[in-house]
């Protein structure tokens, strides 16, 4: 394989990203509060910005992000629907003391499907969470082993979760690994219609009478318990808060605008029960990231498949043509509205040193790989959009020069020629001997004349023969 290293204005990427470096820039990034963050683009699933993102940390609330991931999965499996009836069992207040966010479900209290996800996401109940968990697992304990085997098929390597709802602190993980959470459940249409009411009726049961709840998430709701109208975002959905002393407060959110989509994790943040202020810095810090985000990030066409990137030397080809290459896909990178061309560098690997003719239109003969300061941001193929012919000429004495180069043929060759050799000196000695034998039958024939025309002259002499 060929590798070329190349800066250009013209540049390639791929599909099969390293999505886990940041994105390289020279814009300042905000001052945040919070002890773990992560932004990341949406759109690619690339992680623009983190602050310590893979320290263990306890998630709170953001755990209930697992099990209504799980609970509406089983849905979509089949195995429960949103109206069905379910009714508490006596478990469903395991765990939870005076402080615990709950819905006030008691045991023996029926409340559909639907409404349980409503209250464990918009109210945050922790009840709620334990009677989804003891239904679609059949024990909590059995729930918690399937948010355990969740994580891990999603990617998580630290996530460990020991409740259906953060409210204990053995529940652990890491922002980048709650991002991966995150990213596969709103990825399913119930999850994210769930955790993006703002305001939701919860009809009256056989205990209770009907209840309202408004999400806390401020960003979304402005009856929110963190502040009214003045967090609201636009563009903002979802996700979940959390809080527990141990947490601080956090922030799992969405936000899009004009194409760019955002997805902030916003972890150990400070505010009024842990550090005695009014302002909730949770929400404060992603909305300086999303501002930081919107207003310093832009996408940028660096790669068009209708322009010519590399030439490759065609062996045989008709009128010495050359294969054109061209990237085999479009790329729009997300970067910081401040990178410069030359900040954006492309290696070549040509994957065939000797490119022999003819050459099919749509081959992959190549690939390109995409950094910008250093960082890879992405590989494509290269391919040709037409095809190389065959220069019959060229191919004729290319094959030719192949016959007779090859070791079989000179064998063959040097055996005929050695016999032909022995042919021609044995033609040779054969002709020079029968030269010799009627030579020799000739000088007999003279010396017979001889010897028969004395006799004749004797006789006619009158010798006594």
């Amino acid at each position: 394989m060929k590798k070329i290293k190349f800066m250009t204005l013209l540049l390639l990427s791929g599909i099969a990203m390293s999505w886990l470096a940041p994105a390289a820039s020279a814009v300042q990034a905000p001052d945040l509060n919070g002890k773990n963050i992560v932004l990341a683009d949406l759109n690619t699933g690339r992680v623009i910005y983190s602050k310590d993102p893979d320290s263990v940390v306890t998630p709170a609330s953001l755990t209930k992000i697992m099990t209504v991931l799980l609970a509406v999965e089983s849905v979509e499996r089949g195995e429960h629907s949103l109206d069905e009836v379910v009714t508490a069992g006596e478990d469903c207040r395991a765990g939870l003391d005076e402080e615990s966010s709950s819905a006030e479900i008691v045991p023996g209290e029926q409340l559909t499907f639907r409404d349980l996800l409503y209250c464990s996401m918009i109210q945050s109940a922790s009840d709620a969470c334990n009677v989804l968990a003891s239904l679609i697992g059949g024990s909590i304990d059995n729930f918690v082993a399937m948010m355990n085997d969740r994580a891990k098929e999603i990617g998580c390597e630290v996530t460990h979760f020991d409740d259906p709802n953060g409210l204990s602190n053995n529940n652990q993980t890491t922002a980048y690994e709650m991002f991966l959470l995150t990213q596969e459940a709103i990825k399913h249409d119930y999850f994210l219609v769930v955790c993006n009411i703002a305001d939701v009726t919860i009809p009256a049961t056989n205990v209770h009478a009907e209840r309202e709840y408004h999400n806390s998430n401020a960003l979304i709701s402005s009856q929110s318990v963190y502040g009214g109208n003045r967090y609201l975002y636009t563009g903002a959905a979802g996700v979940k808060t959390g809080y527990t002393r141990a947490a601080g407060y956090c922030l799992i959110s969405t936000a899009e605008r004009e194409g760019l989509h955002f997805l902030a994790v916003v972890m150990g943040c400070d505010g009024w029960l842990n550090a005695h202020i009014e302002d909730y810095l949770n929400f404060e810090d992603t909305i300086k990231l999303y501002d930081w985000g919107f207003s310093d990030f832009s996408y940028r066409n660096v790669v068009d498949t209708s322009e010519p990137v590399y030439e490759l030397d065609v062996q045989l080809a008709q009128d010495h043509a050359k294969a054109v290459l061209y990237p085999q896909q479009r790329l729009r990178l997300l970067l910081p509205r401040d990178t410069s061309d030359d900040d954006i560098s492309m290696e070549f690997n040509i994957f065939k040193d000797d490119l022999v003719a003819p050459v099919k239109a749509g081959e992959i003969l190549g690939e390109a790989v995409v950094s910008v300061n250093g960082e890879i941001y992405g590989t494509v193929n290269l391919i040709t959009r037409d095809e190389v012919d065959l220069a019959r000429s060229e191919y004729m004495k290319r094959q030719l020069k192949d016959f007779f180069s090859n070791r079989w043929v000179i064998g063959v060759t040097a055996v005929i020629l050695l016999i032909a050799a022995l042919y021609v000196t044995l033609q040779i000695r054969y002709r020079k001997a029968r030269e010799k034998y009627m030579e020799e039958r000739r000088q007999a024939e003279i010396r017979r004349r001889r010897r028969q025309k004395e006799y004749e002259e004797k006789r006619r002499a009158g010798w006594d023969l």
